[in-house]
């Protein structure tokens, strides 16, 4: 192990964070792999695929930052940004453009086959800030343009922007500030991840269900009354450790408009 990479380092709270919300979306894609996202042609659900590959993401995230290179790692938190972004628009495409007449959304459906690509960034991002339907979440997310400066973290890292974006790769040389930065990029992540658990939830309140409803069908049990309401426990915790903590007024959004029973 390089000597500046030293046990302040790899003992700081973004990895066991990453860790925490990799392990997240691991759950989350069990979870739902059988919920019907209608729209498409694909059998299974479209979302268990891309919480998947964020599980990925996240795991790839937290070795290359164990290796100390904070700038590499800037360019897989972008990534991830992007996905979280993607996964918001197309399932808010379905919602603005399935219905009776159009059962299959032939732009994500040609996506899915490999025939067309998603838009870029700027017209996904446009179509998510403009839409009627998450406005409440998207005015308490953009009060400050944290996200905007986040944005251009992750751009500046993946462009070499400045010198000291190439410095922050550079484990040869001691960086004072090198603990500091692993302070922004906690930040930063937690920041991202609270942006597309608001998004994902406010659009799809019922993938916080717990299994305990399907779990009853299943067995040919008679399912406990508003049991399809009960959230389940890792989404719970996480909504306790993360999203209360650090936004409540966001925590308080969701609560009062999901049918969910979220404590």
């Amino acid at each position: 192990m390089n000597n500046f990479i030293n046990k302040n380092y790899t003992g700081h709270i973004v990895f066991s964070e990453l860790k925490e919300i990799a392990d997240f979306y691991n759950s989350l894609s069990d979870s739902i792999m059988y919920f019907i996202l209608l729209g498409t042609k694909i059998e299974n659900n479209l979302d268990a695929h891309i919480f998947s590959s964020m599980h990925g993401t996240l795991d790839s995230i937290r070795d290359v930052l164990l290796k100390g290179r904070i700038n590499d790692a800037y360019a897989l938190l972008r990534k991830y940004y992007d996905s979280t972004f993607i996964n918001v628009y197309l399932n808010l495409y379905l919602k603005n453009n399935y219905s009776i007449d159009n059962l299959i959304v032939k732009q994500i459906d040609k996506w899915i086959e490999g025939i067309e690509t998603i838009p870029e960034y700027r017209i996904i991002s446009s179509y998510i800030k403009n839409s009627c339907l998450l406005k409440p979440i998207t005015l308490l997310l953009d009060k400050d343009k944290r996200y905007k400066k986040i944005r251009e973290r992750c751009n500046d890292n993946t462009h070499y922007n400045f010198f000291h974006n190439v410095l922050s790769n550079d484990n040869e040389i001691y960086n004072p500030v090198r603990l500091k930065m692993l302070d922004l990029f906690s930040s930063d992540l937690n920041d991202i991840f609270i942006q597309h658990f608001s998004y994902v939830f406010y659009l799809n309140d019922h993938y916080m269900m717990s299994s305990d409803y399907i779990d009853a069908l299943d067995n040919g049990i008679s399912p406990g009354e508003n049991s399809q309401y009960l959230i389940a426990p890792f989404i719970q915790d996480i909504f306790d450790t993360v999203i209360i903590k650090k936004r409540n007024d966001i925590a308080v959004l969701l609560k009062n408009n999901s049918r969910m029973k979220i404590e």
